[in-house]
């Protein structure tokens, strides 16, 4: 069975994980509302995309 020869470093074990990174989500503007929301989905608060009712949100 193959086996490490020596222990890999903390630097070199980083720079392999150097590509997994948090993103910030984009965020948008409703135009209906005014409230955040993200880009390409329907407003979770008014339930308008693309300035058109989609959807019925209870209050």
């Amino acid at each position: 069975m193959a086996v490490p020869k020596r222990k890999t470093s903390k630097s070199r074990r980083d720079k392999r994980r150097t590509h997994y990174k948090a993103i910030v989500p984009a965020i948008a503007t409703c135009s209906n509302c005014g409230e955040a929301k993200r880009p390409h989905h329907v407003c979770e608060k008014c339930g308008h995309y693309r300035d058109r009712k989609v959807l019925e949100v209870g209050e």
